[in-house]
């Protein structure tokens, strides 16, 4: 075996080292495959969102004017739909029935009494007329006739009290409208002045939501609104504006009248949409805007394929599509699906529909897991790296065997 001179070898020895390390630079990948969307330029309705209480257009409140009475009976139940005039409950009327049929006797008596004073009055002014008697009797005995009649008009007013009284103990609708609320039971004892029932009047509702004062400037009289609802949009329009806002807040109400309620009741809390006027705006789907740190994003398409990041003006949605106020234009390519993955610079795959894009996506992923587990699989140390180490050991020798 022949020896060769150990700087002899270094020249070798580089070339190889060279060879193994010079690897061509890898294709660039698209990171996703996404789907584009152009802004367009729409006529939109104008729309000012609020949130507010659902509340009773007007609440009357039920009670007796008698005091220390038992109720006897409650005719309605909470829910009830009832007319002016209709029953609600009664309250017990022995005690009071009784003073009227005295009030009565006492009217009787007292008309008895007037008629005998009339006939008297009449006999003893013709005996006065003929001198008779004196003229004296006569003025004495009209008097009497007035005195009864006078005390007549007193038994009628306490007769009429006493049945205003009865009647106090039938308590009835004083309006149309449904029953909200009901605070009695029969056999409870009542006092004058407080609430035993509740009315909505007519079963009218409305909706009353606070705006801020930029926004209660541009709302009028009979604008249209729509108030969401569990099963979808209730219609109304704007009754009344606050003429006075709230110094603390700044804000004032507004109240919506709501025809027909559906599945709303009062007490409830919803959203609605004030509608101002018609305008022109430009819109994007909604899914284009990504959301971060409390702003908003849009991502658009370089003609190298690459992603630019940027920031947007959003107002509100118009069903799938959400209004771009500053940020975007007509010309803009913006990623309509798939944006929420991105980043600034990331190179993409653009494919037109969202089903496409959905299979690509779950291809790339299902090849990205295989290539993963062969990765996990494979030895720990390349060929050409333990032949480059071992030709290393043997330059450190000085010598190579042919």
């Amino acid at each position: 075996m022949r020896r060769f001179p150990r700087l002899a070898l270094v020249p070798i020895l580089l070339l190889a080292l060279s060879a193994c390390g010079d690897d061509a630079p890898a294709e660039a990948v698209p990171s996703l495959t996404v789907v584009l969307a152009t802004p367009q330029q729409r006529e939109v309705t104008r729309e000012v969102v609020a949130s507010g209480a659902v509340e009773a257009w007007e609440e009357v409140s039920v009670g007796v004017e008698l005091s220390g009475l038992r109720v006897a009976s409650v005719e309605v139940e909470v829910g009830s739909v009832v007319a002016a005039g209709d029953v609600l409950l009664r309250v017990d009327d022995r005690t009071l029935a009784s003073q009227l049929q005295q009030s009565q006797a006492s009217v009787r008596e007292a008309e008895t009494n007037l008629e005998t004073a009339r006939r008297r009055a009449a006999r003893v002014r013709e005996l006065a007329d003929e001198r008779l008697v004196a003229l004296q009797d006569a003025e004495q005995a009209e008097a009497e006739r007035d005195n009864a009649q006078a005390r007549l008009n007193t038994a009628i007013a306490s007769r009429d009290a006493a049945r205003v009284q009865r009647d106090f103990t039938v308590v009835r609708a004083p309006v149309d409208g449904v029953v909200s609320a009901r605070s009695v039971q029969p056999g409870q004892v009542v006092g004058a002045g407080g609430e035993l029932l509740r009315l909505i009047r007519d079963g009218r509702l409305e909706w009353r939501a606070e705006l801020a004062e930029a926004d209660l400037l541009r709302v009028d009289t009979g604008t249209p609104v729509r108030v969401e609802s569990p099963t979808g949009f209730v219609e109304g329009r704007v009754r009344t504006v606050s003429p006075a806002l709230d110094p603390q807040r700044r804000t004032g109400t507004v109240y919506v009248d709501l025809p027909d309620p559906g599945p709303l009741r009062a007490g409830m809390f919803a959203q609605g949409r004030l509608a101002l006027g018609r305008a022109q705006a430009l819109l994007v789907p909604n899914e284009a805007i990504v959301r971060r740190d409390g702003r908003a994003y849009a991502f658009t398409v370089e003609p190298d394929g690459r992603v630019r990041e940027r920031g947007v003006s959003v107002g509100t949605t118009h069903g799938d599509m959400i209004e771009i106020r500053d940020g975007l234009s007509v010309e803009d390519r913006v990623v309509a699906r798939g944006a929420g993955f991105l980043g600034d610079g990331d190179l993409v795959r653009v494919v037109d529909g969202a089903d496409a894009a959905d299979a690509a996506n779950a291809e790339a992923a299902s090849a990205g897991a295989a290539a993963g587990g062969d990765a996990a699989t494979a030895p720990a140390t390349p060929a050409g790296a333990g032949a480059t180490r071992e030709a290393t050991r043997d330059a450190a020798t000085g010598t190579l065997a042919e």
